[in-house]
């Protein structure tokens, strides 16, 4: 049972988050939604911070989890650097709860070791993923477009998060895209 109520507490905590936009929501509320009693979420978790890291975790695996999934299937550098960006705003990452956990996750990296850990980490993947086909297609510019690629993948996540546009994921996709394919023939074309 422990696996079973472990993962519905944190669905639980990025519902919840979802559903109130911000970490302020307490143990009680997310064991309510989980369909337990807040002791039982304190003896799986200790308190309401290890549960937002431990659902960042599990956000972060199954983004690491698509992306691999994704470069594996990526025959070509285009093709891989695509397939990253695409990764980044599929259904299961782009929805509004997961939108709003990363925004959390972003102020939470700022106070907490831990989230910052955990942000450090992705940014370092993410960055490796970028740049090791970037390079290929770019020598001269490879590492201003995986900073730059990088940038607007946090940034429209955190544009979507404080409802300043709202983006459908395709158009977010096109957009990255878009610069990448303008970036590269600028380059080719000097």
């Amino acid at each position: 049972m422990e696996p079973l109520r472990r993962s519905a507490l944190v669905e639980a905590t990025i519902i919840e988050i979802g559903r109130v936009g911000t970490l302020d929501i307490t143990v009680a509320q997310i064991a309510k939604r989980a369909g337990m009693s807040s002791a039982l979420a304190h003896h799986y978790f200790g308190g309401k911070e290890q549960m937002f890291a431990a659902a960042m975790r599990h956000v972060l695996t199954l983004y690491g989890a698509e992306v691999r999934g994704a470069l594996a299937m990526a025959k070509t550098p285009r093709a891989r650097i695509e397939a990253v960006i695409r990764a980044s705003f599929s259904p299961s990452h782009f929805r509004p709860e997961v939108v709003a956990a990363w925004l959390n996750f972003y102020v939470q990296a700022q106070r907490s070791d831990e989230a910052a850990r955990l942000l450090r980490l992705y940014h370092a993947r993410l960055r490796s993923n970028l740049h090791h086909d970037l390079r290929k297609l770019s020598r001269a510019q490879a590492m201003k477009l995986t900073r730059g690629i990088a940038a607007m993948i946090d940034g429209l996540y955190i544009r979507q998060a404080l409802n300043a546009e709202q983006l459908r994921a395709e158009d977010a996709i096109a957009l990255l895209l878009d610069y990448l394919d303008t970036a590269l023939a600028a380059e080719a074309d000097r």
